[in-house]
């Protein structure tokens, strides 16, 4: 089979992957975005916080988006899965799962995070209609209702303290031993916002509209929305395998253009910060993209003399 020649193979197609395809095809790079098309806010039904984009659902989003990119000829979009990249810079040799092969002199992951499996049984059945995991996303759908809010240990007095700009009839879940201190329990009592720290036995929905949330203590808390910490893993241990660096968090370590530790390959997006919103993960992808031009354009011009 043929073998694809590239300036830049960009794994993951969703906001930085996106953002960075439109940089690097204005840039007249030959790009081409491998992506499997399931993206991790596919059980949303809205995007929310960018700007001319408010309110679109992801598949709109995506879609608008490579219309867009598509303008430009020498961008290639691939829905495929990149199981194998070998090589280095200036040469990579990357691997689908259909048994194509694209050389590309540069990489960038825009692989994002993926969800571990929702632990708490009817968390599912409400995750992207009537549970959340970001205020900033979806707390103003949710605003002045009685919600839930499922975390623990010091994020969940900072969550106490975030939400409360949303709305102040809410109560946390720790969901078991919450890892609260005496001082944080305190304070969550002098602010009078009710805290559970019994397990929960389930979530009752109704068409995706969470009703309830049940503990095993036998305590009910009737509630309209959810916001909870989800559990993450890396959207691909592909980088990893080629020596990036990643921090405690799972999230590869770059820096303020995206550059990894390992020459030749970028990152932007959730993949790189726990800052996960859809606005700044393009601007991360633009970023990531104008170093990865720059640094090709410096090559071909030192070739040149």
């Amino acid at each position: 089979m043929t073998k694809k020649r590239l300036d830049v193979a960009i794994i993951g197609g969703g906001p930085a992957g996106l953002n960075a395809a439109l940089v690097l095809g204005r840039a007249r790079k030959n790009v081409a975005v491998i992506d499997e098309g399931k993206p991790r806010n596919r059980v949303t039904r809205e995007t929310h916080g960018f700007l001319t984009r408010d309110g679109v659902s992801p598949a709109e989003f995506r879609r608008i988006a490579r219309e867009e990119c598509s303008a430009y000829p020498s961008v290639l979009f691939v829905q495929d899965t990149a199981t194998a990249i070998s090589g280095k810079d200036g040469h990579f040799e990357v691997t689908t799962a259909q048994g194509e092969t694209y050389i590309s002199q540069k990489l960038l992951f825009a692989v994002g995070m993926k969800d571990i499996p929702l632990r708490i049984a009817g968390l599912a059945d409400v995750y992207g209609t009537s549970a959340f995991v970001c205020p900033y996303c979806d707390g103003w759908e949710l605003r002045d209702k009685p919600l839930v809010i499922i975390h623990s240990g010091s994020t969940a007095v900072h969550f106490a303290a975030l939400i409360a700009g949303w709305t102040s009839r809410f109560t946390i879940c720790t969901n078991g031993p919450g890892g609260l201190t005496d001082s944080e329990r305190e304070e969550l009592r002098k602010r009078n916002v009710p805290f559970m720290e019994s397990p929960i036995r389930s979530i009752d929905s109704v068409d995706g509209m969470v009703r309830q949330v049940v503990l095993e203590d036998g305590t009910l808390l009737p509630c309209e929305g959810i916001f909870f910490k989800p559990e993450l893993a890396p959207g691909s241990d592909l980088p990893q395998s080629l020596g990036c660096e990643l921090t405690e968090a799972g999230t590869l370590v770059v820096d303020e253009f995206g550059k990894t530790s390992v020459p030749g390959i970028y990152s932007a997006g959730d993949a790189t910060t726990l800052r996960h919103q859809a606005i700044a993960a393009a601007s991360m992808g633009a970023f990531a993209a104008a170093a990865i031009n720059g640094e090709l354009s410096m090559e071909s011009w030192n070739r040149r003399a």
